[in-house]
């Protein structure tokens, strides 16, 4: 899903919204399948059970700054979504990127799993 701020040289005219989805669900909402939803989350509610296991190349992380910086971020980070609980197992160039730059959300592409998934994750 891609979440663009169209801008029109009128004074008149104000910026609009515009969100598109392969799935025609609007961002926030489940898609009526029960596919994943496209949500912002404070980064303190996503748990990083794996963060310890590898080190982010700071290039990269640094590279991935100055994108936000300059255009927003532009691809959500995958999180699985346990019981109310948030967890992060993609995205953690991205995910350092945003604390680093002291952003309080990040774009998440949720999808609901159950503890057997999250299991299967752990592994």
């Amino acid at each position: 899903m891609a979440n663009f701020v169209l801008q029109l040289p009128t004074s008149n005219l104000r910026s609009i919204p515009v969100y598109a989805s392969s799935n025609g669900a609007p961002p926030g909402t489940a898609s009526q399948n029960g596919g994943p939803v496209i949500l912002e989350l404070p980064l303190e509610k996503i748990r990083r059970p794996l963060m310890r296991t590898r080190a982010n190349d700071p290039n990269k992380v640094q590279e991935l700054m100055d994108s936000i910086r300059q255009i927003g971020l532009q691809v959500p980070i995958d999180v699985l979504e346990v019981d109310g609980v948030y967890y992060g197992f993609s995205g953690c160039h991205r995910y350092e990127a945003h604390q680093r730059l002291g952003l309080p959300t990040i774009r998440c592409k949720i999808r609901r799993g159950t503890k057997e998934t999250l299991r299967h994750h752990l592994r």
